[in-house]
C-alpha cells in the first residue's frame, strides 16, 4: 500500500517524479520532440517556376505549378485533420515527408532525363504530391507542441513548426534566382531542393518512433484527442467562440495569401520593379519569423493568447490601410518597404498564437481538427478573395509607369486594394468585439494536481481506492459499515475483536 501511494503521490507532484524507485514519473519531456520541429522544417516545398519557364511553358500552365496547393488544400486538408487525429504524429510526418521526397524526384525527371515528352506531367504531378505534403505539415505543429512540449513551451514550438512553410516560399524567391543564371544550371537547383527534402524523409523514416512520448509532457497532452473525428468536427461547429475564430482568421489568411499572389502586379502597376517587389515580399516574411518568434515567447510566459491576437489584428488592420493608399503612389520605396515589413511583423506573426488560441477554445478535440480546419477554412476564402479582386480590377486609362512585363494587362488595382483592407478591418472588428473564450486546456491542466490523468498511461499506476474489496456472502465490507453506521465515528479498536465485545466507542 505505501508503494502505491508513494506513485500516487509522485503523479501529483512533478517535482517529486522519477526520485524513488518504485515511482512513476510525472510530466516529462524528451530531446526527441526537436527532431519532430526539425522534420517539418525541412520539409518545405519550394515552387521552380523557372524551370517550368526554361521548358516553354505557357503563363497558363506556370499559374497552376502554383494553384495547385490552393486547389488542393481544400478537400485534401480534411484528410489530413482526419490523418493527424486518427492515424497519429508521427504517420501523418512520415507520410508528408515521403510525398514531399516523391514530388520533389518527379519535379526533377524533366531535367535529369532527355527527351520527356511530356515534361509538364511530371511538374504538376510533382507540385502535386508536394501540395498533399504541405496539407499534413500546416496541421501538425499545433499537434506537435501539444503533446510533445511542456505548458511553457508549446507557443514557441508552435511558431517553429508553423514558419517552416513561409520558409519555403522565402528560399524558393530568394535561392532560385541565385541558382539559375544560364538553363544549365536548373539539374543543380533541382537537386539542390532534393537534399532537405531526402533528408527530412531520412530523419521521419528513422529517427521517429512514436506519436506520443512514453510520459505526456502536460496534463493536457495526457488527455488530448480525446474526441473522435467527426464528433470533434461537430463539436467545433458548434462553438460560438471558435466559428468565430475560425471564419474570421481564416479570412485573414485568404487576405494574406491573395496580397502574397498579386503583390508584384500590384506594384509594377505603379512603376515598381520585379525585384523590389520580389524584396517586399521577403521582408514580409522575414518580419513575419521574427514577429513570430518574439510573440510566441511572449505568450509561452504570459498565457495572453486573446489579447495578442486582437492587438495584433488590429495593428495589422491599420496597416493594412496604408498599403492600400500608399501603393497608388509613386517613389515610395522606403515606405512599402517599412509597410510590408510591419505586415508581416504584426500579421504573420499572429498565425501560431491563433492555433494555439484554436486549441484552447475547443479542448478537448483534437489539436490537428481546430488547427487544421482554420487553414481549409482560409485557403477556400482565399479562394473566393481572389476571384472577387480580379473581377474588380479595371483597365487603366491616363499616362502609365507600368514596369510590368509585355503583353500584361495593365490593370487599376485602386478598387481592389481598398477592398482587401476593408476586408482585413472587418474580420478584425469581428473578432474583436465577438470573439471570447475560456482556455479549456489551461484549465483542465490547472486541476490536473489533484487528478492521476497523467499517469493512466502507465499500467503500474494502481489507484487502491478504484480496486474492488473481496466480497463473502452475507458479510458487509468494512468500509460500507463504516458508512452506514449511524452517529458517531466508530473507533479502529471497536473493528477488533475484543473491541466488538466490549463495545467501545469514542
Amino acid at each position: 500500500m505505501a508503494g502505491t501511494m508513494d506513485r500516487l503521490e509522485a503523479c501529483n507532484n512533478p517535482e517529486t517524479s522519477g526520485t524513488a524507485g518504485d515511482s512513476l514519473p510525472g510530466p516529462r519531456v524528451y530531446a526527441r520532440r526537436w527532431v519532430f520541429l526539425l522534420v517539418l522544417w525541412l520539409s518545405f516545398a519550394p515552387v521552380a517556376d523557372t524551370v517550368a519557364r526554361h521548358f516553354l511553358l505557357s503563363m497558363e500552365q506556370v499559374n497552376w505549378l502554383s494553384l495547385i496547393y490552393l486547389v488542393l488544400s481544400i478537400p485534401f486538408g480534411m484528410a489530413a485533420i482526419w490523418v493527424l487525429d486518427s492515424v497519429g504524429l508521427r504517420g501523418a510526418t512520415i507520410l508528408g515527408a515521403w510525398l514531399n521526397f516523391s514530388g520533389s524526384l518527379l519535379r526533377a525527371v524533366p531535367c535529369l532525363a532527355v527527351r520527356i515528352p511530356s515534361p509538364f506531367a511530371f511538374f504538376m504531378s510533382g507540385q502535386s504530391l508536394c501540395a498533399l505534403a504541405q496539407t499534413l505539415v500546416i496541421s501538425s505543429p499545433a499537434k506537435l507542441a501539444a503533446l510533445w512540449f511542456p505548458e511553457h513551451q508549446r507557443a514557441t514550438a508552435n511558431m517553429i513548426g508553423t514558419m517552416s512553410n513561409p520558409l519555403g516560399l522565402l528560399i524558393a524567391n530568394v535561392l532560385s534566382p541565385a541558382l539559375v543564371k544560364k538553363a544549365e544550371d536548373i539539374p543543380m537547383m533541382l537537386g539542390i531542393y532534393i537534399v532537405p527534402a531526402a533528408l527530412a524523409c531520412l530523419m521521419a523514416t528513422v529517427c521517429l518512433w512514436e506519436s506520443v512520448p512514453p510520459t505526456p509532457p502536460s496534463t493536457g497532452a495526457a488527455n488530448s484527442t480525446s474526441e473522435s473525428f467527426l464528433h470533434g468536427l461537430k463539436l467545433l461547429i458548434q462553438n460560438k467562440a471558435y466559428v468565430i475564430l475560425a471564419v474570421c482568421f481564416g479570412g485573414g489568411i485568404g487576405i494574406f495569401s491573395s496580397f502574397s499572389a498579386l503583390l508584384e502586379q500590384i506594384l509594377c502597376a505603379n512603376g515598381y520593379s520585379n525585384e523590389f517587389s520580389g524584396l517586399c515580399g521577403a521582408l514580409f516574411i522575414v518580419f513575419g519569423i521574427l514577429g513570430a518568434l518574439l510573440l510566441g515567447l511572449y505568450v509561452d510566459r504570459t498565457k495572453h493568447f486573446t489579447e495578442a491576437t486582437k492587438i495584433g489584428l488590429c495593428l495589422t488592420s491599420m496597416t493594412f490601410v496604408a498599403f492600400a493608399l500608399v501603393a497608388q503612389l509613386q517613389g515610395q520605396t522606403f515606405a512599402l518597404a517599412a509597410i510590408c515589413s510591419l505586415l508581416g511583423l504584426f500579421g504573420f506573426s499572429v498565425a501560431p498564437v491563433v492555433m494555439e488560441l484554436a486549441v484552447e477554445s475547443s479542448f478537448p478535440v483534437g489539436e490537428g481538427a481546430s488547427a487544421g480546419l482554420i487553414f481549409v477554412l482560409g485557403q477556400a476564402e482565399g479562394v473566393l478573395i481572389m476571384l472577387l479582386l480580379t473581377a474588380l480590377t479595371v483597365q487603366r486609362t491616363g499616362a502609365s509607369f507600368s514596369t510590368c512585363q509585355q503583353g500584361e494587362d495593365l490593370l487599376d488595382w485602386t478598387v481592389p486594394l481598398l477592398l482587401l483592407a476593408g476586408l482585413c478591418t472587418l474580420f478584425t472588428c469581428v473578432l474583436v468585439i465577438f470573439f471570447n473564450t475560456p482556455y479549456r486546456r489551461l484549465e483542465a491542466e490547472s486541476g490536473g494536481s489533484s487528478s492521476p490523468m497523467m499517469c493512466a498511461r502507465d499500467p503500474r499506476n494502481v489507484n487502491p481506492t478504484q480496486v474492488p474489496p473481496l466480497e463473502t456472502p452475507g458479510l458487509t465490507p468494512p468500509d460500507e459499515a463504516l458508512k452506514e453506521a449511524p452517529g458517531p465515528a466508530l473507533s479502529p479498536k471497536l473493528l477488533s475483536p475484543k473491541g466488538i465485545q466490549n463495545g467501545q466507542r469514542l
